[in-house]
């Protein structure tokens, strides 16, 4: 194939040598500048490939794309990014065995593994004693519960498993995959604890075995003549010095060497398989030769074995009555009139048989339970004892006693860690030929002989022994020896050494397992503080987390209770449980497009019931241990979710907040919020710098301030230019955005609009920003300070325009001027107010928004004010009681002031300030004309200014409030504005344009003239630069008679709304200049666009002298109400 490859490249156009000898075909669709690029495509050449060469980076062909995935090995770490973690830090060490292929089947790779786990110290310690105090029908219901809980999560465990590769992590890796960090950090850890405390478990089972039935005399802290609770504090005493020894070892044996601990696992797994075969050898020998096995009874009262050598009170020997043994326990000498205990004397000695045998019948009498306090005496049923209830009972230490209070719910949480263990297959799922087939297949198989083996032994086990001997948990009435043993066949030492050696290879398996869990998991990242675990020995062994899990599983030995230890860790594997159901369950219900498991017999009705089961069983056991159990996962969630490392696993969670945010977004189409509903959803409207930084990082801050709420934001910006030249330059400002939204500490959205123009750009965010019913009504935009230059009248227009539209979309509008001075979300305004100028009623937004300011610690402690303007025709007093009536109604504290603005003659002063915002709204027009444009706008005005010489007298104007305004005219000026502006020279340059129209680049362009200062005005305290005297005179102020010709030229509207502005700003001044923020109603643009200079005008007049000025426009709905 590579000389016909050659052969077709050489036969077609030009060939190129590229330094390994191939020729190259002359193709546009070939980047040869670069050896790399040019490797890349040489797959391509001669496969008629060549038309997706360009996409070979992002799209690999499907034969390579197979091969991979064909070669893809397990990582004995749990995941693929642990391995790379790993190589990063450590580096690519030299020389790296080839990694063998997984050769393990179902049979030694999942089922004799879990049957291993699964059978342990419970079964041959306590199974005996659970039938007896439960009865055969308790007992079968708690085997029953407990193997239908683990029944049903190893169903959804293999769907689970078997929906695709399961890297060796074990349940760990399927419930953090499927339910997201929080969940699989918490699960996981309580996973870890679990296993830990099973651990504990096993070694206590160990000691337990050793120092009563196999070595007593090894004993530390002796219990012979001890009795009560000093026997049973001794007995603790030493399982805690040999538990810690054994500890110890196992600990030195796993850090050693893991390898032996494996190769020791076959071993340890025949040990426990040859015990369970020797009980049913015993137990079918009972069914035809029952042993002999005497217990001895006084009445109905089960005697200790060491209490007497023979079965009675007295013996003939040579026709002579001899006391017993038993004689002297009971009475005071060996004399036959000695003083004995009274229920000796009453009651008569009985032996029975204590293996009656699988025929005799005595499954009838164990049938049900027979709970016990703890220090009561095991008594036999059916035989009547003589008993006076008046005498208290003596000698108790002569007969068995019961060591625990029993009740149903102990028997569970004792018994439920013999049914675990059914995540072994999973976890050894990377030594796994097909984990897909075998998990499902060897778990389920391993559920079902080891419910099997444990419901039979429950049934067996009441129809073979007597009661009082099952009800013996340490075998005290039968010489010491354990329960089961009795039962077994050949010897009872098949049973003892058996289950020694299978629980000493649990406590291994536990010790090895456990560290693993918990470095997968401190490798994940997810849990901070658990990183240091992650790190181990050369070869990956877990050495820290190792410690760890010693130092845990101390715990365990310290407590010293098999029966204590055992609900411990029953909680955490019932956690465990409980959330592989409710995985399994999530991804059945959300139907996740990659949830497509091989098992096909899972229903997510069975795993509620498992998960329910679980949940039941955890307050079953133990509620105080659960909810602690809980309380540890709840933390652990907590704790992730706010310090843990963001990971996204495609996890079953993210789906229920896709289903669940796709629901409540249906909700909101229903219809608009109520009024009591309602709360900013705010959309900000920043602009960006060359470097794509945001030129307004306050409007993000009192964003956050005013985030009381709790509604949606959404940063958004305009990039110009096309989609596709301008795609890098917009992820650069998203990624800004999301920066500066951190920092601000802003919960929202950043949208990133490309545009051919920014005022397009904003256009397209105000109509398509947000989704469905969770949409903006708010927007917040930027004051545009520098908008009297030249070069930004492109910026005011585009505000102009925001404001229109917002208008259009019954959207309300923020506009804070002179943002810069606002305060950051670490100042602290300990003192001054909040003003309100309550002009118009915009649907009691002006309310709402102070209120949420105070919210937030910057404003908390300012106070506000409320300011609204009465008309000459206004009952003032009466508006004053009506809005404090008012305003308790709405629950807002603030001072009421209502300001008088009585109508005033129009200032000559005002006369020219409209002159000049007219004069100058013409050059900025003429600006931006074109040359055919500009020379009919130029006649216009030069023919209105000729109109303008026929001279009347001027009447005295007092024009009226118009309803738009909703202001009255104000008071006479406290202070002048001076007109920096010519009009002389304004009228000179309109004349020269109309001679020789000029371009705006030229030295004598309007633009130049007006950036000089021509046409600017400044406060009359500012240096006098370019007025002229007759504009400034207080003279031509003071005689309105004396008016210019141009005056009688100006738009009535325009001089009527300059007049406003001046009169409002005065008062706003005089009332609020040392507020720390005041809050002003917004007037509305023009209809037309012929007067977008003027408005801005107003604006600025209007809120001129004052520092933080927060314009507001309404949505035209109410925000606020009266009504609870």
């Amino acid at each position: 194939m590579e000389n016909n490859m050659t052969d077709c490249e050489e036969g077609e156009g030009e060939p190129t040598s590229q330094g390994d000898g191939h020729p190259k075909e002359s193709s546009p669709f070939i980047n040869s500048s670069a050896a790399s690029d040019m490797k890349k495509s040489q797959q391509y050449d001669g496969k008629s490939m060549a038309l997706f060469e360009e996409e070979i980076d992002t799209s690999p062909m499907v034969s390579s794309l197979l091969s991979s995935l064909a070669n893809y090995s397990n990582l004995p770490t749990g995941s693929k990014e642990h391995e790379e973690a790993e190589n990063n830090e450590e580096g690519a060490r030299p020389s790296k065995k080839p990694v063998k292929a997984p050769q393990l089947g179902t049979l030694m790779g999942v089922y004799l593994p879990c049957i291993q786990n699964i059978f342990g110290v419970i079964l041959f310690l306590r199974m005996t004693w659970m039938v007896g105090i439960g009865g055969v029908l308790g007992s079968f219901i708690i085997v029953f519960m407990c193997c239908s809980t683990t029944m049903l999560t190893a169903i959804s465990m293999s769907a689970i498993a078997t929906n695709g590769v399961v890297p060796a992590g074990g349940s760990y890796y399927m419930i953090s995959r499927s339910l997201g960090p929080e969940f699989g950090g918490a699960v996981g850890i309580c996973f870890y604890l679990g296993t830990t405390f099973a651990g504990a478990m096993y070694i206590l089972g160990c000691i337990e075995i050793l120092l009563i039935y196999i070595v007593p005399q090894a004993a530390i802290f002796k219990i012979e003549g001890l009795e009560g609770p000093e026997a049973e504090i001794a007995l603790l005493n030493n399982m805690r010095v040999y538990g810690t020894i054994v500890l110890s070892f196992m600990a030195i044996v796993v850090f050693v060497g893991v390898k032996y601990v494996n190769k020791l696992a076959l071993v340890f797994l025949a040990c426990v398989i040859l015990s369970i075969l020797a009980v049913y050898a015993g137990i079918i020998k009972t069914a035809l030769e029952p042993p002999v096995f005497p217990v001895c009874l006084i009445g109905n009262r089960t005697l200790l074995s060491k209490s007497y050598d023979i079965c009675a009170k007295v013996v003939e020997i040579d026709n002579e009555t001899i006391t017993t043994k038993m004689w002297r326990s009971f009475c005071d000498s060996d004399s036959l009139n000695a003083t004995c205990d009274e229920y000796f004397i009453n009651n008569n000695i009985t032996e029975i048989q204590g293996i009656p045998g699988v025929t005799s019948g005595i499954l009838a009498e164990n049938l049900f339970g027979n709970y016990l306090e703890k220090g009561m005496i095991l008594e036999k049923r059916g035989i009547s004892s003589n008993v006076d209830p008046d005498i208290p009972t003596t000698n108790a230490n002569r007969y068995v006693l019961a060591d625990i209070t029993s009740f149903f719910t102990l028997l569970v949480g004792i018994y439920f860690p013999s049914v675990t263990g059914i995540m072994a297959g999973s976890n050894r799922s990377g030594d796994l030929r097909d984990a897909q087939k075998s998990i499902p297949i060897g778990t389920i198989a391993a559920i079902t002989t080891t419910s099997t083996v444990y419901m039979s032994c429950v049934v067996l086990f009441g129809a073979c022994i007597e009661g009082v001997v099952l009800r013996d948990k340490f075998g005290e009435g039968v010489n010491g020896n354990l329960v089961i043993g009795t039962l077994a066949w050949p010897s009872p030492w098949v049973i003892v050494f058996g289950s020694f050696f299978s629980t000493c290879g649990a406590g291994l398996q536990s010790l090895t397992g456990a560290p693993r869990l918990l470095q997968a998991i401190s490798r994940d990242g997810i849990i901070p503080f658990l990183r240091v675990f992650g790190h181990g020995k050369a070869n990956g062994e877990p050495t820290w987390a190792l410690l760890l899990t010693a130092s845990i599983c101390e715990i365990g030995i310290i407590i010293a209770s098999l029966d204590a230890v055992a609900p411990i860790l029953s909680m955490f594997f019932l956690m465990c449980y409980m959330f592989v159901n409710l995985a399994c369950a999530l991804q059945t219900l959300l139907r996740t497009p990659n949830w497509r498991p091989r098992f096909k017999f899972y229903h997510w009705a069975l795993s509620f019931l498992g998960m329910s089961l679980c949940l039941s069983l955890m307050f079953i056991c133990s509620w105080y241990y659960a909810i602690v159990a809980m309380g540890i996962a709840t933390c652990i969630y907590k704790y992730i979710e706010f310090c843990g490392a963001e990971k996204e696993w495609g996890d079953g969670i993210r789906g229920i907040s896709l289903s669940a945010a796709r629901f409540a977004l249906m909700r909101l189409e229903e219809g608009p919020p109520h009024t009591k509903n309602w709360r900013p959803q705010i959309l900000v409207l920043v602009s960006m710098d060359a470097e794509q930084n945001v030129e307004q990082p306050r409007l993000l801050s009192l964003t956050n301030q005013l985030k009381a709420g709790k509604g949606l934001t959404i940063v958004g910006t305009s990039v110009q230019g096309t989609f596709l030249d301008s795609y890098t330059e917009a992820q650069r400002a998203d990624q800004s955005l999301r920066k500066l939204m951190e920092t601000e500490k802003v919960k929202g959205f950043s949208q990133v609009v490309v545009s051919s123009n920014i005022r397009d750009g904003t256009s397209h965010l105000i109509q398509v920003g947000g989704l469905g019913g969770l949409k903006h009504n708010t927007v917040m935009v930027s004051w545009p300070q520098n908008w009297k230059q030249p070069e930004c009248y492109q910026q005011f227009r585009n505000f102009i325009e925001v404001v229109r539209e917002t208008t259009i979309a019954s959207l309300a509008l923020l506009v804070p001027k002179n943002i810069s001075s606002y305060p950051s979300n670490g100042e602290r305004f300990t003192e001054g107010h909040i003003d309100m100028w309550w002009i118009v009623h915009d649907g009691g937004m002006l309310m709402l928004l102070p209120f949420l300011l105070r919210q937030h610690k910057v404003w908390r402690k300012c106070k506000l004010r409320i300011f609204t303007v009465a008309q000459m025709d206004d009952n003032s007093i009466q508006m004053k009681k009506d809005l404090i009536t008012f305003l308790y109604h709405l629950r807002i504290d603030a001072a009421v002031e209502v300001v008088e603005m009585l109508d005033g003659d129009i200032s000559a002063y005002t006369y020219e300030k409209t002159l000049v915002m007219e004069q100058r709204s013409q050059i900025l027009k003429q600006m931006h004309l074109t040359k055919n444009e500009m020379e009919r706008e130029i006649q216009s005005i030069t023919d209105s200014s000729r109109g303008s010489i026929r001279r009347k007298n001027p009447p005295t104007l007092r024009p009226q409030q118009s309803t738009e305004e909703g202001t009255t005219l104000a008071e006479k000026p406290q202070h002048k504005y001076e007109a920096v502006s010519n009009l002389k020279q304004v009228r000179l340059i309109q004349s020269k344009n109309a001679a020789t129209p000029t371009s705006p680049t030229s030295p004598t362009s309007p633009a130049a003239t007006l950036a000089g200062g021509a046409v600017t005005w400044r406060d009359s305290k500012g240096p006098d630069k370019g007025m002229t005297d007759s504009a400034a005179t207080p003279e031509a102020c003071k005689d309105p008679l004396s008016m210019k010709p141009e005056w009688e030229s100006l738009n009535q509207m325009d001089l009527r709304r300059m007049h406003t502005a001046m009169r409002l700003n005065e008062v706003i001044i005089k009332k609020s200049k040392e507020a720390k923020l005041v809050l002003l109603n917004m007037p509305g643009p023009p209809k037309n666009r012929v007067g977008d200079e003027n408005y801005m005008e107003f604006l600025e007049v209007l809120t001129d002298g004052l520092n933080r000025v927060l314009l507001v426009r309404g949505g035209g709905r109410e925000v606020i109400t009266i009504y609870s």
